[in-house]
């Protein structure tokens, strides 16, 4: 596992973000005793996958697996401080209700447009991360 840091444009307003990048082995052990599915998004960048797992001691880790095309095997594996995966989960769930107050054919920037925004700077930022 190895730690980098994610620094966003000033009008993002997210504080730059500590993220884990996990190797296959790091990801086995964070989700031995489980996992717990709770959103995925498919965006321009890739297919994401938002999860909590736990692992034999019962230490919860906030996880997000980045899938890109068509490939069934992730590309990447991301940890995140609850307090930033709590961010993405909110962003998410203010989405589904943001677009029940616009009309579905405008474009207007959005929360789940955000969240694809802050996602490609972590994969942008994680590229260079080797695990």
């Amino acid at each position: 596992m190895k730690s980098f840091v994610v620094g966003f444009h000033q009008q993002d307003n997210v504080d730059a973000m500590q993220v884990q990048k996990l190797s296959e082995e790091d990801f086995e052990k964070a989700s031995e005793g489980g996992t717990r599915h709770l959103f995925e998004l498919d965006t321009n960048i890739g297919f994401f996958v938002f999860f909590d797992a736990e692992d034999a001691d019962g230490v919860v880790s906030y996880l997000m697996l980045q899938y890109e095309e068509d490939n069934e095997d992730p590309t990447a594996c991301y940890s995140f401080a609850m307090k930033d995966f709590y961010e993405f989960m909110a962003l998410y769930l203010n989405d589904l209700e943001f677009n029940e107050e616009i009309n579905e054919e405008d474009d207007e920037y959005g929360p789940v447009h955000h969240l694809a925004h802050l996602l490609f700077h972590i994969v942008e930022e994680g590229q260079s991360v080797e695990v």
